[in-house]
């Protein structure tokens, strides 16, 4: 049986427990409690709370989030649209992909070449299967153009 989250303690604790395992971002963790049982007007004064005790932060879920989609492989457009769906400023992930050290260019050819083994398009059909491929990954086109005709990534 799962705890009633009627009291203003019970609905921290849970928040905590769910934040332990890892970074939620607020609309995230307002919709699992509310799932839970707890009302609009109990949820909102705890995750304030826990927004300024430093446990409950956005920048971190971004942080964490951008990581994780982008060493499964996945671009900055599929990384910032599944964030949008999430409820996040798209201000703010803008400024987390920015601010993030990772380098697109590189995960691009990474993810490229373990599904094409490095194999650049030699018809038109292939290169339509690498770039639908790619795109769908997130990446941008012109990035991918640039992979797939042999030129540099460096910039990116």
């Amino acid at each position: 049986m799962s705890a009633v989250l009627d009291t203003p303690v019970a609905i921290r604790r849970t928040a905590m427990d769910l934040l332990a395992r890892r970074e939620h971002g607020r609309v995230e963790l307002t919709r699992k409690l509310r799932q839970r049982g707890a009302s609009d007007e109990l949820i909102e004064p705890e995750l304030d709370r826990l927004a300024e005790e430093g446990l409950l932060s956005e920048a971190r879920y971004l942080e964490s989030f951008i990581r994780y989609r982008s060493g499964s492989g996945y671009g900055p457009a599929r990384i910032r649209e599944e964030l949008c769906q999430r409820g996040l400023a798209r201000a703010d992930i803008d400024q987390a992909l920015r601010e993030s050290e990772v380098n697109w260019g590189e995960r691009m050819r990474d993810v490229w070449q373990r599904k094409f083994a490095g194999q650049r398009p030699q018809d038109p059909r292939s290169r339509a299967q690498q770039t639908r491929f790619l795109a769908y990954r997130g990446f941008p086109m012109d990035m991918i153009g640039r992979l797939l005709s042999g030129r540099d990534l460096d910039d990116y």
